[in-house]
């Protein structure tokens, strides 16, 4: 089997993307200016470095939102063909949404979902292990 027509494929699809860039690079203007350049925030002047750290609790709720987020997207097209499922199809998604709601009570009841811990209950100590 011959991978010519991948390499050539992928040796194009760089090249574009090369192109496109330098093309972009030639055409557009160029002025820089201190205001432009500065971070944007809904129109207020920006106070403060930009380089502050995060509270990582922000992450782990964003990383919660978006696993329960993507599971509730199984839900639409089953859902919709239902009824040409039948029985086995409505007890798998009882099953799936059950182990959904293990998957929140385990979150919640660790604490993850709060916002702001209360004193002694971080998550790297040896207590909660």
């Amino acid at each position: 089997m011959s991978f010519t027509p991948v390499l050539i494929f992928f040796l194009g699809g760089v090249g574009m993307v090369f192109a496109a860039l330098v093309v972009s690079r030639l055409l557009a203007p160029h002025r820089p200016n201190p205001l432009k350049n500065t971070t944007y925030e809904c129109g207020e002047e920006p106070v403060g470095s930009p380089w502050l750290r995060f509270n990582t609790r922000f992450y782990v709720i964003v990383l919660i939102f978006l696993i329960f987020d993507v599971e509730v997207l199984f839900l639409f097209p089953w859902a919709v063909n239902l009824r040409e499922l039948g029985l086995f199809a409505w007890v798998d998604m009882a099953i799936f949404i059950a182990i959904l709601m293990v998957g929140l009570a385990y979150v919640w009841g660790k604490g993850d979902l709060e916002w702001i811990r209360p004193r002694g209950s971080s998550a790297g100590s040896a207590k909660g292990r």
